[in-house]
């Protein structure tokens, strides 16, 4: 299914105080990233969320941001992680990618945190940047929506 195709994003009515939100960016290819934040944050807005921002390094640095924001005195309801990897010459991408899901994977199930994940994986630049479009299948806005349905299911089965 390419983006163009995609079904519409429906952002979910979270019951209650408004989630608190942290996002945990990587910015290394800002105007990506930046584009995928605003989707984010269309989406929280719509919800009534709360949030906040914080960049770090690069995309393996997500889920040890998030893991450092956990042991921190602030409380978050859930947690979206946007990044970009483009595939270049070396396994370098092999590696950072691999490592990065499956820390964010780790931190999510070890913790048992909401989690929308928009570490983009891609072959090219062209298509991180059509990923990160204002229009289309913007993959912050859908990360936002995934882990506001997390938040709400928490909720509902007492775990929030």
């Amino acid at each position: 299914m390419s983006t163009e195709d995609a079904p519409p994003l429906v952002v979910p009515r979270i019951a209650g105080a408004p989630p608190r939100i942290l996002i945990v960016r990587a910015p290394y290819y800002r105007a990506v990233v930046d584009g995928l934040t605003e989707g984010a944050v269309r989406v929280l807005e719509e919800a009534q969320a709360v949030y906040e921002t914080a960049d770090v390094a690069g995309a393996f640095e997500l889920p040890q941001a998030i893991r450092l924001a956990l042991r921190g005195n602030r409380r978050f309801d859930g947690f979206i992680a946007l990044g970009c990897v483009v595939r270049g010459e070396t396994s370098h991408y092999e590696h950072i990618c691999r490592e990065a899901m499956a820390g964010l994977m780790q931190v999510a199930l070890t913790f048992g945190i909401a989690l929308g994940s928009g570490l983009l994986t891609v072959e090219t630049l062209a298509q991180a940047e059509a990923r990160a479009q204002a229009t289309g299948a913007n993959k912050g806005a859908e990360a936002a929506a995934a882990c506001l349905r997390q938040i709400d299911f928490a909720r509902r089965f007492g775990a929030l």
